[in-house]
């Protein structure tokens, strides 16, 4: 009896300590919207992809470069993937940093060849990719 009792409880404190990942674009309830918890996907919401779509529609590329690169770079710009080392990268204009929520902690948002990417800043691995949104082209 002992024995059973002593197998159920470390069963039952296995059960306490596991935690299932929340579907893609949810936060957990115990971890927050930070987490790099393993099935959690870090990615631009709709809220975010809306405001940065309208901010470009309404104030143009505000003198952000979009010169194009050559291909080999331009396809390592795309999510998983590092970012190519000593690439030319941009922060995004003040007023749409001021719209957007912060970017979870640990990311940040950049802008490269016209592109919007949400980087890892610890791995510098690209999470997600808004293509042509500084042209308003999304």
């Amino acid at each position: 009896m002992r024995i059973m009792l002593l197998s159920l409880a470390t069963v039952l404190a296995g059960c306490a300590y596991h935690h299932t990942a929340p579907p893609s674009g949810q936060p957990s309830a115990t971890s927050g919207p930070t987490a790099t918890t393993v099935g959690v996907e870090v990615v631009f919401t709709e809220d975010e992809i809306r405001i940065i779509r309208a901010y470009y529609e309404t104030h143009g590329s505000d003198g952000h470069k979009n010169k194009e690169l050559p291909p080999g770079i331009a396809k390592n710009l795309a999510r998983g993937k590092p970012l190519p080392p000593g690439i030319a990268k941009q922060s995004l204009p003040y007023d749409l940093r001021r719209e957007l929520p912060p970017p979870p902690a640990g990311y940040e948002r950049i802008v490269v060849a016209g592109k919007i990417l949400l980087v890892e800043i610890a791995t510098q691995i690209i999470r997600d990719v808004l293509t042509k949104a500084v042209m308003g082209k999304g």
